[in-house]
């Protein structure tokens, strides 16, 4: 058989690719097995380009009781027999051709991770990336997006308690739209998604299968785009009510001894669910495809084993129970159907009316190509690594007007008007809710505490991928450690463009290594996550943006804190750092730099054997009740960090910034490492011990009191204006005729 290009592009396949699939199969393969090898041998299934990079996370770590690339999703020990099953994945490339299903879909599969291996959902996050809202196109993107999320986590009954949104015009045209999912099992009631043994009966159970999502791994995911409407129908269509139904039923389904497995039907549909599933098993599989139950007429076999419809789940069930099953799903109003059985020749066999189809080793199956390049750094870093920024003028306009400024850019201004649209207290397990540092959810039954939050800086990255990588995790964990928790587990999303481009696998290899020296250094691992690579439109690269998802633990949740003052009297002080004004690298990718003068430039840099203090001794004072309030100094500068303290507390704050130097560095540079925090005077002396103790700077920075933020002989403005100005601004970005609303 002669494969036109063609077609091997559509099943993003090189010639290279076929050829040895032809040489390893011993034969050509027919249309059907064709499809089967493109699907899992996409980028986006068999993670060609990044698999051996990923090896660099790994590590041994005795809480974690499943781990990166073990499972739908990775689960660590929380004790009182509890683990924590987690991870985030991407939905980008769909998002940007159908943004409400798109990322309607993104929430339901994540969502299926975590369920299928018996955990309940208690938590939903994301993360988000945007071209300029000014623009009318990614304004249509971001209401889509939003929409889709709200739409299916509100009906679906899980809290969404957390994440970020970010513009920038890297995102033009790819958005990215990455989705986590939170849930608790108890540790030894993990399922598996395998096949076990050969014998066991396989199971297809929920909504009949359509045409809706063919080539979604392989069209969208694992190539860049330029043309949406060709695309449409490989976006998939989602049901959040099914899937609640299908939720209680499979998590009804794992507490009983009737089943050795289950999987979730992801990416590829049935073919990466069983074929996976026997693998996982050491087994061959064979299916009926005439038992499939389908929505639409005269479908192929192809489209049957690569249709990605959602809300379909395998259940691999022990022989003779399969009728013990059917009564459970029965009761719950759900197709279940036996569509196979698990063998022991280690073939995968498809049949349709009673003649084999398609006939392929699973080994091979699993087993693509994987590619290890030497990238190259890119030329342009040269002139942005050794940019001077002392030659940039200082602001003309005041300063209030400067913190102002940056207050209302949609980076920084409240996304209160996307929050309030999620249902983050249903579940009735929030103490923290969106907006702070990291949500706080009470794991019910016990005294602990889970901190969650979601973290990435594509400009941090797009400048020194190496320490771009470090400083997001950094930042995730600074961002737990606010609260009192302590960050125990990671999941992430690596989202990149193009691999095949030699500086963009740099930039993938730099961020990987990154954050795997952080992860090491914090004591944090790396449980699970996903690759997300082509994200270009148009010849355009996004920047590099891996997003971290992070798990904090606390054993005692009333010791929890957050963000905002709390009493008039209260000192303030930063922790991380001695000297305010520093120097003018801490303008590197920083929000004031790029909303002021336009420019992505500069070299950051992170000491993160220091962060790992500055952390620890955060953690401490919150645990010895030392502070009241902490917050994380990142995006928008020391200003910015105070002014949302000030907001969150509804209190003033009055100070004095002692030393010499540039003042916008010293409002609003970015450097790494520092919270602020706030205590009673007379614990400033324990305070000023415990930091000494570990080694740790400080500097007092002022007092809560009042309703204006006050630094005298830089700032002096009104609390109620820094609210109207930062509450108000994205809303009428969105929705520039409905005034606040957004």
């Amino acid at each position: 058989m002669v494969v036109p290009k063609s077609t091997l592009d559509q099943l993003a396949l090189s010639s290279d690719e076929y050829d040895v699939i032809v040489e390893r199969l011993g034969r050509e393969p027919n249309f059907l097995e064709l499809g089967i090898f493109g699907s899992l041998w996409s980028e986006h299934c068999a993670y060609k380009h990044s698999k051996p990079l990923l090896k660099l996370f790994s590590g041994y770590n005795p809480q974690v009781l499943v781990g990166a690339g073990e499972e739908n999703a990775g689960a660590i020990d929380i004790g009182d027999g509890l683990a924590v099953v987690m991870k985030i994945e991407s939905h980008n490339h769909p998002s940007a051709i159908e943004p409400y299903e798109g990322a309607a879909t993104g929430v339901g599969g994540i969502i299926r991770d975590i369920f299928a291996m018996g955990a309940r959902p208690i938590a939903l996050l994301n993360s988000l990336r945007f071209g300029p809202i000014t623009n009318s196109r990614n304004r249509y993107i971001f209401n889509g997006v939003i929409s889709g999320i709200s739409g299916y986590g509100n009906c679906i009954g899980i809290p969404n308690v957390g994440g970020e949104i970010v513009f920038d015009d890297s995102y033009t045209g790819n958005p990215l739209v990455n989705a986590m999912c939170v849930g608790l099992v108890s540790k030894d009631r993990i399922v598996r998604a395998t096949t076990a043994n050969a014998g066991n009966i396989i199971m297809l159970v929920g909504a009949q299968t359509g045409r809706d999502g063919i080539h979604g791994a392989s069209g969208l995911a694992s190539r860049s785009f330029d043309d949406e409407r060709e695309l449409r129908p490989t976006v998939q269509v989602g049901n959040p009510f099914l899937e609640k139904v299908l939720l209680e039923a499979c998590l009804e389904i794992a507490q009983t001894d009737y089943v050795e497995g289950i999987q979730d039907l992801r990416a590829a549909g049935l073919t990466s669910a069983a074929f996976e599933a026997a693998s996982n098993g050491n087994t061959g599989i064979s299916l009926d495809l005439d038992r499939v139950p389908r929505r639409e007429t005269n479908m192929e076999p192809y489209e049957v084993m690569l249709s990605e419809s959602q809300e379909r789940m395998l259940i691999i069930v022990k022989p003779g129970y399969e009728h013990k099953v059917k009564d459970i799903f029965d009761r719950w109003d759900l197709d279940a159907r036996v569509i196979g059985r698990a063998t022991n020749d280690g073939i995968a066999s498809l049949f349709e009316n009673g003649k084999i189809r398609g006939t392929l080793p699973i080994g091979l199956l699993n087993d693509p190509p994987v590619y290890r390049l030497h990238g190259i750094k890119p030329h342009w870093l040269e002139k942005t690594e050794v940019y001077d920024f002392d030659s940039v003028p200082l602001p003309e306009m005041k300063p209030e007007q400067v913190l102002l400024n940056i207050l209302s850019s949609p980076n920084i201004a409240s996304k209160h008007s996307v929050y309030r649209r999620y249902d983050h207290q249903v579940q009735t397990n929030t103490i923290v809710s969106p907006g702070g540092d990291a949500a706080v959810l009470r794991v019910k039954g016990t005294s602990k505490g889970l901190a969650l939050t979601t973290d990435g800086n594509g400009r941090y990255c797009y400048l020194d991928p190496y320490m771009g990588g470090m400083m997001s995790i950094a930042e995730a964990c600074r961002n737990i450690s606010c609260t009192g928790a302590r960050p125990i587990a990671l999941t992430n999303c690596l989202n990149f463009g193009n691999p095949e481009k030699l500086d963009i696998y740099y930039q993938l290899e730099e961020c990987i290594k990154g954050m795997a020296a952080a992860s090491k250094v914090l004591d944090v691992p790396i449980i699970s996550g996903n690759v997300s690579l082509y994200n270009e439109s148009q010849g355009k690269s996004i920047y590099p943006t891996p997003i971290i998802g992070g798990l904090g633990l606390m054993d005692d949740v009333s010791k929890h804190i957050s963000i905002g003052f709390l009493e008039s009297g209260d000192e303030v002080f930063l922790l991380g750092c001695n000297d305010l004004y520093g120097d003018s690298s801490w303008f590197s990718g920083s929000e004031y730099m790029e909303l002021t003068k336009s420019l992505t430039v500069g070299k950051p840099h992170i000491d993160i054997e220091y962060e790992a203090l500055v952390q620890k001794a955060c953690r401490m004072l919150i645990l010895d009740g030392i502070i009241k309030s902490a917050h994380d100094c990142s995006d928008g500068g020391l200003a910015v960090t105070i002014a949302e303290s000030c907001m969150e507390g509804q209190i003033g704050f009055q100070g004095q910034f002692s030393g010499k130097g540039r003042w916008d560095v010293a409002l609003f540079g970015e450097q790494q490492s520092r919270i602020v925090v706030s205590l009673s005077r007379h614990h400033k002396k324990v305070f000023s011990e415990i930091c000494n103790q570990l080694g740790v700077d400080w500097i007092r920075l002022g007092v809560v009191a009042g309703d204006r933020l006050i630094i005298d002989g830089l700032l002096d403005i009104s609390v109620g204006d820094l609210c109207r100005t930062w509450h108000n601004a994205l809303g009428r970005m969105v929705n520039p005729s409905q005034g606040n609303l957004a």
